[in-house]
């Protein structure tokens, strides 16, 4: 007969739902691969009606999610609260009364990271995260454990469905952002307010996570550079196809000799490259390992199915490690907590990538030749030159440069020279370019 491990779930939305609804039907498939049959006895929300909704009897139902904290028969707690305030103090008190914690709240880590690791140690408990990050990919537990034996080099990330909606509306059908966002939206795949997920919040939160991860380092989320796609033109993406470039929203870790750099921005990728056929709302990362070389994981980043089963996987995980010493469990971040490394993030104008710039110039002989000269006096070298009729009337033309790899400093000195040009009629459009090895 298969043991009973209990759950206390916090929070029956969307994705909460979704749990109840996985555990339900799957408990004893899950119990024939594991031995445990996984039981959802309590549940807390503050509207009754959303578990009702999942099947979940009304006796298991409380609003009070203090109550179900302390209540001694369950085993484990999953926070699908989300956000940073109450969740915190709700993940906190877990530990404190004896219990485990499963969350797909990479906010609450990414900002709080360091102080609900140390909780759990101090108590003897553990903290499973697996559906923070890339919904229903499995990407927790290879960098956990699966790369162990590698030094993790770099990691490159579509981490936001909604943004690599909107970016493939774009970039195939040729839609501007106004058009793609509203469409995300009715589709259900972007927010009433996109904010977070197109200013590059939502996918900082997870690089953050990842990052400390991949190279056991303490990352301050303050300290990553991040941009979001609301500014990018379909003009621009249409000329990187042209040019053999797929434009994505990032997330961008990479261990250098000088320190991490760790950044979100819009990026052309090589259409070769598998990162550029991810299309739609899916998600994909990129790892690279000393040893193993390029892994790559995809798959749905979010969605009530795709969450709910990596947050059923993380409660497996937990059940399996309630026979194992706490001393010799895989540690939180894959490090042992005392080899952490305070490394240091590089500012961004030391970041060494590539770039294609768009200058909208006026249509006179020499304007070409001053603009390489600047980028020259820079040392900045040019990989390929397009000019091209402007959209904006008579006597005006684009220039679209792709260049090779410089510093962002010494771009930024370039881009300042060029713009102070009487010829230069526009802001000048960077995108940069990244070549993912």
């Amino acid at each position: 007969m298969a043991e009973v491990f209990t759950v206390g779930l916090i929070g029956c939305g969307v994705v909460g739902q979704g749990v109840a609804r996985l555990i339900a039907s799957e408990a004893e498939e899950i119990a024939r691969k594991t031995g445990v049959k996984l039981e959802l006895a309590r549940v807390a929300d503050k509207d009754p009606s959303q578990p009702r909704k999942a099947g979940v009897p009304d006796d298991r139902v409380t609003t009070d999610a203090a109550e179900l904290i302390a209540d001694p028969s369950l085993q484990a707690i999953v926070e699908l609260v989300g956000g940073t305030g109450i969740a915190r103090e709700f993940v906190l008190q877990a530990f404190k009364a004896g219990k485990d914690v499963v969350t797909a709240n990479k906010a609450l880590l990414a900002k709080h990271g360091r102080e609900i690791y140390k909780t759990a140690r101090d108590n003897g408990r553990c903290i499973a995260f697996e559906a923070s990050c890339g919904g229903g990919i499995p990407l927790i537990l290879p960098l956990r454990t699966g790369l162990v034996a590698n030094r993790v080099t770099a990691l490159y990330g579509i981490l936001n469905g909604t943004c690599n909606y909107i970016l493939s509306e774009m970039d195939q059908k040729g839609k501007s952002y106004a058009v793609a966002l509203k469409e995300a939206q009715e589709a259900g795949y972007a927010e009433l307010d996109p904010t977070l997920d197109v200013s590059g919040g939502d996918t900082a939160h997870k690089l953050a996570v990842l990052a400390s991860l991949a190279f056991g380092a303490d990352v301050d989320l303050a300290k990553l550079h991040v941009e979001g796609i609301d500014q990018l033109d379909a003009a621009d993406l249409a000329a990187g196809r042209e040019l053999g470039y797929v434009c994505k929203l990032l997330g961008i870790a990479q261990n250098g000799e000088d320190g991490l750099s760790l950044r979100v921005h819009p990026s052309f990728v090589h259409d070769r490259h598998p990162l550029a056929g991810t299309s739609g709302s899916f998600n994909a990362i990129s790892v690279y390992g000393n040893w193993v070389g390029h892994t790559l994981y995809y798959g749905r980043g979010a969605g009530s199915k795709p969450t709910a089963s990596a947050v059923v996987a993380d409660l497996v995980d937990i059940t399996r490690l309630h026979t194992a010493d706490p001393d010799h469990r895989v540690p939180h971040l894959a490090f042992q907590p005392d080899a952490l490394a305070a490394t240091p993030i590089l500012p961004m104008d030391e970041v060494v990538t590539a770039y294609y710039l768009r200058l909208r110039v006026a249509d006179q002989t020499g304007v070409l030749s001053r603009i390489t000269t600047i980028l020259a006096e820079h040392d900045i070298s040019i990989d390929a030159v397009l000019q091209r009729e402007s959209a904006h009337g008579e006597g005006q033309t684009d220039l679209i440069i792709l260049t090779h790899d410089t510093r962002e400093g010494r771009m930024n000195q370039a881009i300042a020279t060029m713009q102070a040009l009487p010829t230069v009629l526009a802001p000048i459009v960077r995108i940069r370019k990244e070549e993912l090895n």
